[in-house]
C-alpha cells in the first residue's frame, strides 16, 4: 500500500504545480477575484490545498515518531508560514517557493513511509470524538480527497473561464512499477 501513498504525494505535486502554473498565466487580479467558491478566489482555493497538505502532514508527525526519514520530510515544514488575503504578484510568486516544498515535503513523507506506519492511531477531533484516532492511513486517504476535491473547483473555475485544464484522473506516470 505504501506504492499508493507515494504515487498520491507524486500526483498530488504535479498537481499542484501544474495548477499553479496556469494561474501564474493569469494577472493578478484575475486570480484574487471572488468566484464565489467558499474559499473566493483562484488563489484562495490553491493555498487551501497548501494549507490542508500543511495541516494533515503536522497531524501525521505522531504516527511516525519513529521513523526518521518521514520525521526529516516533516520537519522541513517548519516555519512556512502561508499568505492570508490578497495576494501581491511578489507574494504570488513566494507562494510557488512555499507550494514546492510543502509537495516536496509530502513526497519525501511519503516515500519514507514503512507499512507498519500506516497502521499506527493518529488522535482527531472529528466525528465528536468517536472514533478519537483513526490509522494514519485513513488520514493520508483523507489528504488525497481533500486536495484532488479542491482542484476540482479550481479546474470547474477554469473550465468556466475557457482555460484549457485537465485534472480529470492520475496519469498513468504515476502508476507504481
Amino acid at each position: 500500500m505504501k506504492e499508493i501513498f507515494e504515487m498520491y504525494a507524486k500526483y498530488n505535486q504535479a498537481g499542484n504545480k501544474g495548477i499553479y502554473d496556469l494561474l501564474t498565466k493569469l494577472d493578478n487580479e484575475d486570480r484574487e477575484k471572488d468566484r464565489g467558491s467558499y474559499y473566493g478566489s483562484l488563489s484562495g482555493l490553491l493555498r487551501h490545498v497548501m494549507g490542508g497538505t500543511f495541516f494533515f502532514m503536522g497531524m501525521y508527525k505522531s504516527a511516525l515518531t519513529g521513523n526518521a526519514g518521514a520525521q526529516k520530510a516533516l520537519a522541513s515544514l517548519e516555519g512556512i508560514v502561508l499568505p492570508e488575503g490578497k495576494l501581491s504578484g511578489a507574494q504570488w510568486k513566494e507562494l510557488g517557493s512555499l507550494l514546492e516544498k510543502i509537495d516536496a515535503a509530502y513526497v519525501g513523507m511519503a516515500a519514507a513511509l514503512e507499512e507498519a506506519n500506516l497502521k499506527a492511531p493518529v488522535k482527531i477531533e472529528w466525528y465528536g470524538g468517536n472514533p478519537a484516532e483513526v490509522p494514519l492511513s485513513f488520514l493520508l486517504h483523507q489528504l488525497v480527497v481533500h486536495n484532488t476535491h479542491h482542484r476540482g473547483q479550481i479546474s470547474q473555475i477554469l473550465d468556466s473561464l475557457q482555460i484549457k485544464n485537465d485534472y480529470s484522473g492520475i496519469n498513468i506516470a504515476f502508476m507504481p512499477r
